[in-house]
This record gives structure tokens, C-alpha cells and sequence, in this order.
């Protein structure tokens, strides 16, 4: 059987995320170049694509602070069902946008479509600028294909008014918030300690991660699945045994019932990543000093591990851009320079993948949303969890089919209330068969 073009970049992929310097089949051509750049009277025009609300700020700093490019914003839904499916197929007709926001989990996915441009010439110097892991997301082999925004580092949002009210500390293990979660219960019908958010394939994955998970892994060309592994299996047991005794509630996170419930405090913590802070400003601004934030409850009393909620995102350069070197400007710029990171923290895009966060003036004083947490420095806290991140987890190619079985199969075991555990071992099956199908190589 002959190997098809989709089939030798993904085993190329597989290479590359092993640091494999070889032969690329992801082709680094541009689809065109700036022939000299631009000048005030006929500027570059680029195109952004993202999902980030108010990203528009930092876009509108770019353009005041420049004259030779000038940045279009378009927003776009976030994940594969959306701007993602949108961006792929306009880089399949030849008329993608410049610049586009792409989760660290969904690189290889567009990688392995060919739809990534090869920015190392613009912008490989600037890797000492950025934090170790959030860089190395974006690069494969020696080459660098994004750069980062920012991440998701997982804490812990709690109502302290609440927890204080019932002789609660904030759950420092899992055990503790077990613990608490049968106290919380029993002090109001209607009041949980969490959401069982089954529609959250990110939030699942980062708890499995927090427990000691690495699902997938590289050996040689090929890629090792472990989605139900006993590091994971100890995790579902854990939520299995809380949705058993009915300690917290399923609901989709996001939906108008979990509004209501962050709202009025029938659900008191949520365990999410730093950007959070932002919705629940703009969800329950009524319950402004009446939060707090604390690291995620650990598996071992003492330790310090944590996760992201799906990695983060970054800048990519779609393939065909006729600009490619000043939408690879554009996006360093957008990344690293301390008045736009300030605004993308501000807004809530997440923790800033810049090395040196002390340039970021919003992380330094932030009386708005440190009054909303009663005063506390919550940066503090997702400062601690990003540096205690497994930075040795990998995303594999097909992330949007992993994301998608995942909530499919949890869904379906939550609503026909068999194991939880089905639903894991069901998706370890659809994820390797689903490499198989695309020609990736599965141990």
C-alpha cells in the first residue's frame, strides 16, 4: 500500500516531537513574501483570527504603535468545531488569514495538515523570552512553528465566605476536599462543592494530568496511547466515588443552570485555569469579595503538582500567508511586548508565556480583581502552579477526536450511570483507532 502525503507527515510528526532532526515533510515554503515591507502611506495588511474577548486592545496598540503593518481583527470561535475548521479550510483554498490563536493542544493537529508556516527565521531568536515549556509547545525538530501567548495553569476558585461559614479551610489534598465536600452537602440541599462538568475534555484532562498522567508519548516514530492508565483510573475513582454519594452536581460548566449556581452558591469552588478570574468577574459580579483562590488539593499531602487546563495558546502563521514575516512580527509583538501582555492579562487571556512576568504591570497591582478575591494576590497562587507544571506532557495529533470522544464517552456513562472507568477505557480504544485510520503509527 502506498503512504499517503497525510500519512508520511504524521509519522514525520511523531519524529519531531522526539527532537528528531531529520528530513521534513511539513513543507516550510511561504506562500509569499513582504518584498520590502511597508511604509506609512501603504502599509502591510494582515489578518488576525481569535477568540480572546477585548483582544482588540492589544490589536489596537499594535496599530497606533505601528505604521508599516496594520492588523485586522476577526473573531472566531474557539476549538475544532469552529475557527479551527474555518482556518484549515481556508488554508486548503488558498486564502488563509495571517495570524491565527491556536491552542498548544491543536499544533500538532495542524501541523500534520500542513497548514503551518515555518516562522524560525523571524522569530527563532526570541526563545530565551519565553518560558521554557510554553516555547517548546510550538517547536518540532529545530523548527519553530508558534509563539506563545500564554497558558492555563489549574488553581483552585472557592467561595471563602462560604467555606469560612461552615468552619472550612481551603482543601489543601483531595482527601480534605472530600472531606468537605460531605460537609458542604450537608448544610443545604441545593449546595455542592463542585460541578461534575462533562462537557470540559480540558478540565478532565488536567485533573488526570494532576494525578501523575501522561497519556501520550513518542517512541521512535511511534506514538504510545495510555488514556487509561492507573494514574488516570485512581483519578476517575476518586470523581466516580463523589458522583456516587451525590457530593457534587453534574452540570456542564458555562451552560445557564452552572451561571446560576456560581451566581448564588449552589456550587462553591471550581477548579480552572488562571483565566477563569475574568468569568467569574463578569458571570457573579454580584459575589465581588466573597472568593478566593487557593492551589489544587494533592494527591500527597505536602507536594506541589500541578496542570493546565488544555496547555494554553499561542500565535501561529498560517500556511500561504503572503506576509509571512510580518505576520511573524505581529505575533511576537503581540506575545512578548510588556503594554500588549499587559492587556491580554488583564483581559483575562491567561498566565503570560513571557519569561519575566515582573514587566507585566497587571500582575503587579490589579485592585479590581483583587478586590473581587477580598484583597488576596490570586497571581501569586497561578505564578506557583504554572512553575509546578508536568512539562513533560505531549498532545498528539487528532487532539479535537481525543476532546471529543472524551466528553462523548463521559457523557454517556454519567447519563446511563455505568463506571466512569467504561468511559476512559472506550476512549483509549477510539484514540488509537483513530491514529491507525489517519496512518499514524501506534504502540
Amino acid at each position: 500500500m502506498s503512504i499517503t502525503p497525510f500519512a508520511r507527515r504524521t509519522r514525520l510528526l511523531s519524529a519531531l516531537a522526539l527532537g528528531a532532526v531529520g528530513a521534513l515533510a511539513l513543507s516550510a515554503c511561504s506562500g509569499g513574501s513582504t518584498d520590502g515591507g511597508g511604509t506609512a502611506e501603504d502599509p502591510i495588511e494582515i489578518t488576525f483570527q481569535s477568540w480572546v474577548p477585548n483582544v482588540d486592545r492589544a490589536v489596537d496598540a499594535f496599530n497606533e504603535a505601528r505604521d508599516d503593518i496594520h492588523v485586522t481583527l476577526e473573531t472566531i470561535t474557539a476549538g475544532p468545531d469552529g475557527g479551527y475548521a474555518k482556518m484549515l479550510s481556508a488554508v486548503q483554498a488558498g486564502n488563509p488569514a495571517d495570524v491565527a490563536q491556536v491552542g498548544y493542544d491543536s499544533i500538532p493537529d495542524f501541523l500534520v495538515n500542513d497548514a503551518l508556516e515555518d516562522i524560525t527565521e523571524y522569530v527563532g531568536d526570541s526563545a530565551e523570552d519565553f518560558v521554557p515549556w510554553q516555547w517548546e509547545t510550538g517547536v518540532f525538530g529545530d523548527q519553530v512553528y508558534a509563539v506563545p501567548q500564554a497558558s492555563g495553569p489549574l488553581g483552585q476558585f472557592y467561595r471563602k465566605d462560604i467555606f469560612d461559614s461552615l468552619g472550612l479551610a481551603h482543601p489543601t489534598t483531595w482527601d480534605e476536599y472530600y472531606e468537605a465536600a460531605k460537609v458542604i452537602r450537608a448544610s443545604d440541599p441545593n449546595r455542592y462543592i463542585a460541578a461534575f462538568a462533562f462537557n470540559q475534555a480540558p478540565w478532565m484532562i488536567g485533573l488526570a494530568q494532576q494525578g501523575g498522567a501522561n497519556w501520550f508519548g513518542t517512541d521512535g516514530d511511534a506514538w504510545v496511547v495510555d488514556i487509561d492508565g492507573e494514574a488516570t483510573l485512581s483519578v476517575v475513582e476518586f470523581w466516580q466515588k463523589m458522583i456516587d454519594e451525590d457530593l457534587v452536581k453534574i452540570e456542564a460548566d458555562f451552560s445557564t443552570e452552572w451561571n446560576a449556581d456560581i451566581q448564588n452558591g449552589n456550587v462553591l469552588t471550581w477548579i480552572s485555569g488562571s483565566w477563569a478570574d475574568a468569568i467569574l468577574r463578569g458571570t457573579a459580579p454580584d459575589t465581588a469579595g466573597s472568593w478566593a483562590v487557593g492551589a489544587m488539593p494533592q494527591w500527597v499531602a505536602g507536594e506541589n503538582v500541578s496542570a493546565t487546563w488544555a496547555g494554553g495558546s499561542a500565535s501561529v502563521v498560517l500556511k500561504g500567508t503572503k506576509n509571512p514575516e510580518a505576520a511573524a512580527e505581529f505575533a511576537l509583538w503581540l506575545n512578548s511586548d510588556p503594554t500588549s501582555v499587559d492587556i491580554l492579562t488583564s483581559v483575562g487571556a491567561g498566565w503570560p508565556a513571557i519569561a519575566d512576568t515582573s514587566v507585566v504591570p497587571s500582575l503587579q497591582d490589579d485592585p479590581e480583581v483583587f478586590a473581587f478575591y477580598g484583597g488576596q494576590d490570586i497571581w501569586d497562587v497561578f505564578a506557583e502552579s504554572d512553575a509546578a507544571v508536568d512539562t513533560s506532557w505531549k498532545w498528539p495529533p487528532l487532539s479535537s477526536t481525543l476532546f471529543a470522544s472524551l466528553t462523548d464517552n463521559v457523557k454517556a456513562a454519567v447519563d446511563a450511570g455505568t463506571p466512569l472507568v467504561d468511559a476512559y477505557h472506550a476512549t483509549q480504544t477510539d484514540v488509537v483507532a483513530a491514529l491507525e485510520e489517519r496512518g499514524i503509527t501506534v504502540k
